[in-house]
This record gives C-alpha cells, structure tokens and sequence, in this order.
C-alpha cells in the first residue's frame, strides 16, 4: 500500500475501533476507568412476524454487552432520544457509597427526560461475575436491557477451568403489543395484565413460535470443549426452567457470586438473577443437534403468565467437514425434558443445592449476630374500585400488593435526594412497619378484608447494622413464588420453607457456614426465605418483587440506610448533572 493512503486507512481504522468498544483511562482505583455512550433510540423490530417500534440501546436488541473487572470504574453516559423518560439499573452491582448511580426512578434518581443525559459513574468492589443492567421505570425494561460481564482482577483465575469460549444467554419475552400500553390499561382497570406471546433466548423466539425458525438462537459448539454460558433471566414476569438436552450443567456462580459446583440436568431462574453454567460438549461428532428449552415455573393461576416455551439449538462443529465450521441441519434433533410448570418440589431440591464456596479466598461472611430482625409479609391484596367506574379485578375490586400491607406508591421526586437535601416533608415517612400490624394465617385461609394500605415508608437502619429478614409469602388470591431483589446489598439465603415461619423453632435450622450469597432470591410458593445482610452501604435501596405485574401493584419498599461516624462512612453528594424531576 502506497503510503499515502497508509495513513487515511490507519486513521479510519482508528476511528472503527473507537466506535465499537468502551474507551479506556488509566484510574487511581486497582483497575482501569471504562467509558461507554448508551443513546436510548426507538427502532422497528420485526418478531412473529410482526413489526413493532421499540426503545433499545443504541439500536440493538437486546443491549450492548459491559465488560469490565473487578476494581475498575464504568463511565456510562445515557442519552435519552426517546420519547418516554427513562432511567437505567446496574442489576446487583453493590454501588458502595455510589447510590447514585444504582438508577431506580424516584429511589435514587429522577428519571432521564427525553432530550438530556446522565452519566452513571461508579466502581466495581469486590464482585465478579455476571450481572446485567435494565431500564428501570414502568415496564420499559421489557425491550431494554443487557449484560454486564465483570472479569475476575488480572491475573486471578477462576476457581475452576478456564473454559474454552464464554457464552451469554439471555432470556426475555416479547409482547406483541406495546408494553406501555399493556400495563397502563391493566392499572386502569385493576385487572392483571395480558401476558406476553413469546420467552426469547437472546431476543430470538426460535422455531416452536409461529413463523420464527429464522429467529433462532444457535449455540455452536467444538467437540471436547468446555463453554461458560453466563445465564440471565430478563423476563418481565416469568421464572424459568432451562434445560439442553443430553447435556448436564455444572453451576459454578449465581449472581456474580461462586458457589460449590454441582451438576444438574435443569436449572431454575427467577426474573433478575444470573447464574453461570460450564457446558462441556461431547468429546466425539455427536451426528445429533440439541434442543434448549425454557419455559416458565409458576403455581399462578392459568392465564396468569405465559405458558408458552423458547427454543434454541445446540450445534456441533463436525472436524470431518469441510470447512469444518460447516453444520449439518438435517441431523436427528433432540429436546429436553423439562419439569412441569408447576412443579414445587423441583425448585425446591434445585434451590437447596445452591451453598457459597466458604473458603479462605472467597468467604462466606455470614453476620452471626443480629441487631434488627424485620419480618415482612409479601403478597397480593386489593384496592377498591373508585366511585363510577367498573374494575375487572378480584369480586369488582382491583388488584395490588404489598409488603406488610403496605403498598408502595413511588413519590413524584427522588426518594435519595429528599433525604439527602433534609427535605423528606410530604415526600417519604420514615415509618415502615417491622412486622405487619394484623396477623392471621398467612398461608391459610385469607382474611375477609383483603384490602391493601398505600404510602411512601422507608424503613430506616443506622449504618453497619447487621439485620435479619424474613420474608412471608401469604396466600391471599393464591400462593406463588415472589422473587425478591435487593439494591445496593448481596445477603445471604439462610432459611427457608413452607407454611408459616415459626421464629422459635425455624431459626436453628438456619445455615450460617455457607449459606448462598445473591441479590435476588425466590421466596417460597406458600412458604418463607429468611435472609442476612450488613448495611454497610448508605443511601436509599430499593427492595421489590422482580415479577413487573407485582412491582406495579406495589410489591415494592425502601430501606433507607444512614450515614455512619467516619468521613469514609458517608454518601459523597450528588453528581451535578443528576436529572431533576
């Protein structure tokens, strides 16, 4: 090449490459400053053979994929072109003393109005693994979201072997309508909202939905190989079975936490939790392809979610081709077999497997002591039908839900900035009840009254407090699993079980040695969790179910955690370009 047109090509090159991945800067953390640019742009995407417009992140769906590692700091400067306001969560990154950057709308930020920006500035302590990032108001994560990848420090390895190539999958749904509109006619009218026409497997149906074949996620595979599939679970209102069949799944990670490997045929995820599976593929050309499956787990009622399953395909690259990255369509496909969708006892042998590594390099720092117990009922419940209108919920009601009987109402500014600013008068009060104010048979017969409390209550803990949480599933229009996610904390699943939790007999079965470490655990159809963590992190922190029918009804509250003695113990101000309401 002459070298005059060296140059030009050099330079374009230059600019490519700066195009596609996140820019990098030295950082005065251990690890290195990572900037990313997120436009938040409406795109026409075709799915069922239909096309709808849709809000994404730069145009893709799903979203651009963050990497980063252990210690470094992610920049990420949100520009909102939509029309919608909109902000965005970095789903189970602890945040410490960054709360406002954890992006919950009306918790710890206004929302990004259409036509201005945010940049989320914060740093990754003490975690690796898999998370993932959503947009966090009314049901717009539906279409928005995608995964963040956080590498071990340089040189660290994993606590196993280093697998051959690493893998997200990602599973969604997909409305046909728009989901805006899905959620703003069920509030209006207090019905539970139509559920979707597809679960997605990296924004792709696959070939059991109506004319989707060419959607269809494919896993290609090396005979002998060992693949990590980092697994997140983006549906809106679906816990999930996953299976690929003929094959096993060692878990080695939930929620960007190891845990003691073990091997199953099935996995269950709950909407927002990550687990991280090693797939080792057959060491011969197996002549075969593989059906994955995932359908949903749910004691609901039929009708209540979306019954419906997502397929890819597992494909072998034959070494006897040639090329021989070349697939063979035509071989024997084999599936999966699934559990049924009801099927309680699965979930709970599945569950029960997961326990922390608990060794000298990853430990298992259990509180032992307890300075706050808290004991919440989490459910559904009703609201009543305002004057001259027709309601299509419970006995002409509508429905809600609430935690202590309480349901969340989300203020119309911040909750973080009317703490922080001392002007919290007419926005929050700091009276959150520790237990519910009426007791009955939780998971008996309801009550008669099952009409739900409304407000905006934070419940308030000093910094460092060591608290116990046991979170009560009730049976008010029936009993279901609730997946609960907490912002700004892991904690640690100690207890759990059906019925009603008993708080003199329960607490000895407590597993304090190595219990599983996570940001989002399913509480019990018809049962209970129990759970531990230190508020070591000030701020507000959102707690709510991660079902988004449930979240809209207000499954949801505050913990608002003050601000310790030390300098080093209290949250930084807010950023100047923090969006205003």
């Amino acid at each position: 090449m002459p070298a005059s047109m060296a140059l030009p090509s050099l330079i374009m090159l230059s600019c490519i490459a700066l195009l596609q991945f996140p820019a990098m800067t030295e950082s005065q953390q251990t690890g290195i400053t990572r900037h990313y640019q997120f436009d938040i742009q409406m795109k026409n995407v075709t799915r069922l053979c239909e096309t709808k417009s849709i809000v994404t992140v730069n145009g893709q769906f799903p979203g651009p994929k963050i990497e980063a590692r252990e210690g470094d700091r992610l920049v990420i400067r949100v520009v909102n072109h939509v029309p919608y306001n909109l902000s965005l969560h970095w789903h189970g990154v602890r945040q410490l003393f960054s709360a406002w950057a954890d992006g919950p709308a009306y918790i710890t930020q206004c929302p990004i109005q259409s036509g201005h920006s945010y940049v989320y500035n914060f740093t990754i302590v003490g975690q690796r693994g898999t998370l993932w990032w959503h947009a966090h108001i009314s049901w717009l994560r539906a279409t928005v979201y995608g995964p963040l990848v956080i590498l071990p420090k340089t040189g660290v390895p994993y606590p196993f072997a280093k697998p051959y190539k690493e893998v997200p999958l990602i599973f969604g749904q997909w409305f046909k309508a728009d989901t805006e509109t899905v959620i703003s006619q069920a509030l209006q009218i207090g019905a539970g909202p139509n559920v979707s026409d597809a679960h997605t497997i990296n924004g792709l149906p696959g070939p059991l939905y109506n004319c989707s074949a060419k959607d269809t996620f494919k896993l290609k595979v090396k005979p002998g190989k060992t693949y990590l599939l980092r697994i997140i679970n983006a549906a809106l209102n679906d816990e999930l079975f996953f299976s690929i069949a003929n094959h096993s799944l060692t878990v080695v990670d939930v929620d960007a936490v190891y845990v003691k490997p073990f091997t199953t045929e099935t996995l269950l995820i709950t909407p927002g939790q990550t687990t991280n599976v090693l797939l080792t593929a057959h060491p011969e050309y197996p002549s075969a392809n593989f059906f994955m499956k995932a359908r949903p787990y749910s004691t609901g009622r039929p009708g209540t979610y979306d019954n419906t399953t997502v397929a890819g395909i597992l494909e072998y690259e034959n070494p006897y081709s040639f090329p021989p990255s070349s697939f063979n369509k035509n071989l024997p496909l084999f599936e999966p077999m699934l559990p049924s969708m009801n099927e309680t006892s699965f979930a709970t042998n599945y569950t029960d497997k997961l326990k922390s590594l608990a060794n000298a390099q990853y430990p298992a720092n259990v509180p032992q002591t307890i300075d706050r117990h808290f004991f919440f009922t989490v459910g559904l419940g009703a609201k009543p039908c305002p004057k001259n209108k027709t309601c299509q919920g419970p006995n002409g009601t509508m429905f809600s839900a609430s935690v202590n009987n309480v349901s969340f109402v989300l203020p119309k500014t911040a909750l973080l900035q009317s703490h922080y600013t001392g002007k919290s008068n007419g926005v929050y009060t700091s009276d959150f009840p520790i237990m519910p104010l009426i007791q009955f048979n939780y998971t008996g017969i309801p009550p008669n009254n099952t009409f739900v409390t409304t407000g905006t209550k934070v419940s308030v803990i000093p910094f460092n407090t060591s608290v116990e949480l046991v979170l009560q599933g009730t049976s008010i229009f029936g009993v279901e699993s609730h997946p609960f996610h907490l912002h700004g904390f892991n904690f640690f699943v100690v207890g759990r079980g059906f019925g009603n939790y008993n708080p003199d007999k329960d607490p000895s079965g407590f597993n304090l040695v190595d219990p599983v470490e996570r940001n989002t655990v399913g509480v019990p159809a018809g049962g209970w969790v129990a759970i531990r963590f230190l508020a070591d992190n000030p701020g507000v922190w959102f707690m709510h179910c991660h079902l988004e029918a449930h979240t809209s009804w207000g499954l949801k509250m505050a913990w608002l955690v003050l601000d310790g003695s030390l300098p080093n113990q209290k949250l930084p101000p807010p950023p100047s370009d923090l969006p205003k309401c």
